[in-house]
């Protein structure tokens, strides 16, 4: 009779946690964006049935996790996950799945197609080695649902407004709607004029949304870069690397750059943002944008 090896797969390294409990494992499952389809999630369920406790755990980061699976189960679990398109995620220090909003496909406020951008970060990141865990969050506008400054890489969708004489009537409406008070009304004898102080804007679309009269229209639009956020044990909001990236050639070349320097600087277990803070925002800046 033959003896079934037991499973012998890098579980730290395939989205499989061992658990308190001696033997028992989480599987940490891949949903890109937040995404999967109906047969996938039957699949889960089935999963989750057979090996695990019959319940599944859906994590901060959009993830679905199914506990106690046993370690002599692993194998036909994953094999069955696999099946139906369903991949392992990711533990350690290595980059995580990528996190997204639904963006322009769906929500009126989205800036650009947010599920695009996240599947291309996770076809050239995912499960990729680094210095400790490297987060990556897509969020398609201000309203940053998917808290890219929370990321060690964050991308948000932002707009820059642009004022137009011959539609505006004067109703000064979107003074009180601008969130950060960045609109002021202006005066010169008889003539009037309306501006957008970009030193506070943040982009968020607001005044180009709910002006009637379309006498706030997008001037450019692109999407703000933000490097070094973690909420881990030391939390630290992410700096802004780039305030409005014009083009996905830059957003993605930015990217790279990014986590390049964070490989050739950070050390062991040691997070972007604090690695950020010993070696100087400026400092990092500069070499990331090539100034």
């Amino acid at each position: 009779m033959q003896v079934q090896e037991p499973y012998t797969a890098p579980v730290s390294k395939v989205g499989m946690m061992g658990q308190k409990q001696p033997n028992y494992y989480v599987l940490r499952l891949k949903a890109v964006a937040g995404d999967l389809t109906a047969l996938q999630l039957s699949c889960i369920a089935r999963v989750a049935e057979q090996y695990g406790r019959g319940f599944v755990h859906l994590s901060t980061r959009q993830g679905v996790e199914i506990h106690y699976v046993h370690r002599d189960n692993l194998e036909n679990a994953e094999l069955e996950l696999r099946q139906a398109g369903v991949e392992l995620g990711s533990c350690g220090p290595r980059v995580r799945v990528i996190v997204a909003c639904p963006g322009g496909e769906t929500c009126r406020w989205g800036v650009f197609d947010t599920k695009k951008i996240a599947r291309e970060l996770d076809a050239e990141y995912f499960k990729k080695e680094t210095h400790s865990k490297f987060k990556m969050s897509v969020t398609g506008c201000a309203n940053n649902c998917t808290k890219a400054n929370e990321n060690d890489i964050g991308v948000r969708g932002a707009i820059e407004p642009k004022w137009v004489p011959s539609a505006c009537r004067d109703c000064g409406l979107c003074i009180p709607i601008c969130p950060v008070n960045a609109i002021e009304r202006n005066t010169n004898q008889d003539e009037y004029s309306y501006t957008s102080d970009q030193e506070k804007c943040i982009n968020c679309s607001a005044c180009t949304s709910f002006c009637t009269d379309k006498a706030w229209v997008v001037g450019r639009k692109g999407y703000t870069l933000f490097i070094g956020g973690t909420m881990g044990r030391i939390p630290r909001f992410a700096s802004i690397l780039k305030r409005l990236v014009e083009s996905e050639e830059e957003l993605f070349l930015l990217i790279e750059k990014s986590v390049s320097v964070y490989r050739d600087h950070a050390h062991k277990k040691e997070r972007f943002g604090h690695m950020i803070d010993r070696i100087g925002l400026e400092k990092i800046k500069d070499e990331i944008l090539g100034i």
